[in-house]
Formats: structure tokens, C-alpha cells, sequence
């Protein structure tokens, strides 16, 4: 199952004690920036960036995520702000004002369960004043999900907040009318003609509804959107040009998917509609999956141009509970009606080079028994040089299916034939050696290369080592191919085969050399 469905996001230990407002302002720090993520250091992470235009300065609101290193799990127990006069890095990079830990739930929802501060966001009024639509947890709920949205309002996005309706959410399971979704991720937009319109939804399931002018009131009903294909999640309501734009994040997944290869990943996908509760038409992918399994955006407009912001894992020791917020410029194809949005494509920081390696395995596109890959699994973790210690399923190729053959295969092929002389295996497993269901280690193993009349067994290999807890290696006399695989025998108990997994699997050069990344979309030919 997809990590958010997984787990039910427990976050006690950072819970404070409860107050009607927040009633002192944040002192913020000033940070230089050369590139993406915007908090790249790994001192605070931050996630479900909420963008929005005050004052002739470009804010974020966003989620802080706290999860441990090897914690699969949702730890987000306050929001942050960010700040700055102009959001793309110049020559010595852009300037940031970093709010850290501004607001808690429970300091201006008095009905709020602590340490729940998901994404939000924060819009300005007709009255000038600022309003934060939060999904928050109730805490006396009878609700089967207690997930539910509240409403603050301040006169400066630093606060003081309170809560603007102090009675309990605007939006839950129970009110303004029963519904059995997940209330989560709101959307705000107000229209040209001064109405306001919410949105919100997961799993699947998008809501949306009118409000009054007070930005609180339920007016109109509750309504299903649909014909946003693939929507998982996260939507953004946005309008230009009298049309109207919803971003979110979608999980289309295939291997022929234009949004995602793994259901576990999300792309940002969106649609348009010629009135604020449609029809929807999906319209294709603004932003393709990130290094984080999960994916939110925001959009706005600020000082003429659009800039789209997202989180992705990339800051350092980040994963995909370890999330960090970026932001790049989005651009529009003005030439079709209604405009389209080109597909933003992501930037990062300067990056030393990296240091030279043996690994050739970055360089090969990879292939497997079991193509196409069951859609949990994704067969690009193979080669992308990424290990942890407590994956999730698109961190790795795997073989899992209800019946499980006794043996399985990956391949590498490369545009060129390398000469190599040993290899690198991390398996991985839930089950141990000699089960028949789950994902075991392989009973054994062995490499395998093209020469000209078919595939032969490497000679003259060391060991072959089957445990799950380390990298294998295996070192060979020196062979030139242009193929390779890694065959192995799944482990059974005498009636069924167990599944198998690798993380990361290295092809090791003679000697050290700069790591070459294989850019080419063009697939080599199979040596088979």
C-alpha cells in the first residue's frame, strides 16, 4: 500500500499545551539561498508549501516535518513561514526569511489535537485581513477520521492568530453536511466577483463547495469534482485568463503512465474548467515525480511571473517523510486556448562534482524478468544510487505477485560494451530465507554475461552472498559485455516461491573513473 495509507500519522510526543491564539509574533532568520531546496541543511525540513503574495513579498506556508531518519511516518507537529522579495537566486543567490515553528494547532484550535499541522493555506481577504484553512485533527471527534478543517485569521501572516471559528471546523465528517471522506488539504480561491470557493480532498476524493464573503460560512453545497484524472490529492485552485486551473497531485501509474511509473509516487497533474465548479478536463502533467513519493504544489503569481512550489527529498539526509520545500518558475503555452502549463522542470543547488567511482551501473538502462514491473515496485531504483535503511516499495525493484516463479532476473544494458570485474547486490526482504511467501532473500544467485553465441556465468566469481542487511559484493577476472544480469532463485518452502527485491545493484569497473549518468531515452538492443 502507498506510504499515506499505510500510517495514521502519530505525532504525541511533540504536544504542547493548548491555547485560545497564538499571541506572540515569530522572529525569523535570514537565510542566503543558491538554489533548491529552499532549507536544504537538514535542520528543519519542510513540506505541502502553500504560496501566496502579501505586502509585495512572496510567502510559504509550510508543514515541518520531524520524522526520524528511519521512520516511515507523518511527524508534523508545526507550521513555518517563508519569506523573500524575489524568489529565483541570483549571482549570490536569493534572500529568505525562514519562520521556523510560527504556529501550532493546538495554540489557536482549542478543539485540535496536538502536533497535527498538515498543509494549509493561507489566502488574503476582501478585508484585508489574512485567513489559514488548516487541516487539523479533532480531538473529541466521534468521527470514524477525525481529520477536519478549521479556519484562523490574523492581520499579518505572522499573527497573532486566532481562531475564527471558535465553535469547531468548517469542514469535517459531520459538518456542513456527513460525508465519509478524509478532510484534508483545503484550497482557497476567491473569485474575480469577490464569491469564494473551498476545495479539499484525498485518497481519491476531491470536494469543493461555496462560501460566504466571511470566508467561514458554508453557502453553497457540497460537491464531488470530477474529471480530474488520476487526482490523488493535494489540490490547487488557481484562475488566469477567465480560466480556471486546478493543480494536484496524481497517481496515474503505469508504464506507459505520462504521470507516474509507481503508485507510491505522484506527479503534479492539473486540469482546467470555465467555471469554478466545472466541468474539470485533465489537461496533463505540470511536474513530474520528485525524489519524494509524495508530491503538493501551489502556483502564484508574483511580479508578473508564475512560480510553482513543491517539496522533494533532496536536502540533506532527506527522504520521503524528510521533505523540503522548492520553488522554480512556471510557464504558460499561450498559443493553444486555454493555455496550457509547460511541464516545470526542476532545479537545484550547485552540487560539487561527484567523487569518481568503480560503479558503471548509473550509466546502463535497466531491465528485469518481470517487465513491466508490478506498479508498487520500480525498476529505476535499481541504478539511482540511493540505499535505505528502511524503504519503501519504489526504493527497489521487486518480483512480489500471487504466484511467484522460481526464478527471476535483472538486467543491465549498456549503449556501449564496458569491461568490468565485480558487482554490488543489496537485496531486501520481509520474510526470512526459506519462506515461500513475502519477499525473501534468494536461495542463491549468479551473474550472467552476453558473449557472442548467448549468456554465460561470469567465471571465476567469488562467493555469492544472499543476506538482506548488506551490500553482496562479488569480484570476477576481467570481462568486456554489453550485458549483464544478476539471476536469481527465489527462496521456497517446498510448495510456493517467495518474491524477490534488490535496492541497489553496482557493476564495478577495474578502475575508478567520473560517474556517468545515462541520459539517453533511446533503449539499447537487447542481447538476447
Amino acid at each position: 500500500m502507498r506510504n499515506k495509507l499505510a500510517v495514521i500519522l502519530a505525532a504525541g510526543a511533540f504536544a504542547s499545551a493548548a491555547s485560545a491564539q497564538q499571541s506572540v509574533a515569530p522572529a525569523g532568520r535570514d537565510i542566503t539561498v543558491p538554489g533548491n531546496p529552499i532549507l536544504a541543511d537538514g535542520d528543519y525540513y519542510s513540506a505541502d508549501p502553500a504560496p501566496f503574495v502579501a505586502d509585495g513579498q512572496f510567502w510559504i506556508l509550510t508543514g515541518h516535518d520531524m520524522a526520524a531518519p528511519n521512520v516511515n511516518d507523518f511527524i508534523m507537529p508545526d507550521w513555518q513561514l517563508l519569506r523573500t522579495d524575489d524568489p529565483t537566486p541570483g549571482p549570490n543567490g536569493a534572500k529568505w526569511t525562514h519562520y521556523p515553528a510560527f504556529l501550532k494547532p493546538e495554540n489557536v484550535f482549542t478543539w485540535a489535537e496536538p502536533a497535527r499541522a498538515y498543509a494549509g493555506q493561507i489566502i488574503q481577504g476582501p478585508d484585508k485581513r489574512f485567513y489559514l484553512y488548516a487541516p487539523v485533527m479533532e480531538k473529541d471527534s466521534d468521527a470514524k477520521d477525525r481529520f477536519a478543517i478549521g479556519v484562523a485569521v490574523a492581520d499579518s501572516p505572522l499573527g497573532p492568530w486566532r481562531d475564527a471559528h471558535p465553535s469547531g471546523p468548517i469542514v469535517s465528517q459531520k459538518v456542513p453536511v456527513a460525508n465519509d471522506i478524509q478532510n484534508i488539504d483545503p484550497t482557497i480561491l476567491i473569485d474575480d466577483d469577490g464569491r469564494v470557493y473551498l476545495y479539499w480532498g484525498t485518497f481519491g476524493q476531491m470536494r469543493g463547495m461555496e462560501l460566504a464573503r466571511d470566508m467561514i460560512t458554508p453557502k453553497g453545497p457540497e460537491q464531488t469534482i470530477t474529471g480530474l484524472t488520476g487526482f490523488f490529492e493535494a489540490p490547487w485552485i488557481m484562475k488566469r485568463k477567465g480560466t480556471y486551473y486546478m493543480l494536484y497531485a496524481g497517481n496515474k501509474a503505469g508504464p506507459t503512465s505520462d504521470c507516474t511509473p509507481a503508485v507510491y509516487h505522484a506527479c503534479i497533474a492539473y486540469g482546467t474548467a470555465p467555471s469554478p465548479m466545472g466541468p474539470w478536463i485533465y489537461r496533463g502533467v505540470a511536474l513530474k515525480p520528485v525524489s519524494s513519493t509524495t508530491s503538493h504544489p501551489g502556483a502564484v503569481e508574483f511580479k508578473g511571473q508564475w512560480y510553482m512550489v513543491y517539496h522533494t527529498a533532496d536536502a540533506k539526509d532527506g527522504g520521503h517523510f524528510r521533505r523540503s520545500v522548492a520553488v522554480d518558475r512556471m510557464e504558460w503555452d499561450d498559443s493553444v486556448s486555454p493555455a496550457l502549463i509547460r511541464t516545470v522542470v526542476p532545479s537545484f543547488r550547485p552540487q560539487p562534482p561527484q567523487a569518481p567511482s568503480r560503479n558503471i551501473a548509473r550509466s546502463a538502462w535497466a531491465t528485469a524478468s518481470n517487465d513491466p514491473v508490478p506498479v508498487q515496485f520500480w525498476i529505476k531504483a535499481l541504478n539511482n544510487g540511493a540505499v535505505k535503511d528502511a524503504p519503501l516499495p519504489p526504493d527497489m525493484w521487486g518480483s512480489w505477485s500471487p504466484n511467484n516463479p522460481p526464478r527471476q532476473w535483472i538486467e543491465y544494458r549498456w549503449d556501449k560494451p564496458v569491461t568490468i570485474d565485480g558487482s554490488r547486490i543489496r537485496f531486501w526482504n520481509d520474510q526470512p530465507a526459506g519462506s515461500g511467501v513475502g519477499v525473501a532473500p534468494p536461495a542463491k544467485w549468479h551473474l550472467e554475461y552476453w558473449a557472442a553465441k548467448g549468456w554465460k556465468p561470469v567465471p571465476g566469481a567469488s562467493a555469492y552472498g544472499t543476506a538482506a542487511d548488506a551490500f553482496q559484493p562479488v569480484s570476477f577476472p576481467k570481462i568486456t559485455t554489453r550485458c549483464l544480469r544478476a539471476v536469481m532463485d527465489a527462496s521456497t518452502d517446498g510448495k510456493t516461491h517467495a518474491a524477490l527485491a534488490v535496492q541497489e545493484w553496482e557493476v564495478l569497473a577495474p578502475a575508478s573513473a567520473p560517474i556517468t549518468l545515462r541520459e539517453s531515452t533511446t533503449i539499447p538492443q537487447p542481447c538476447g
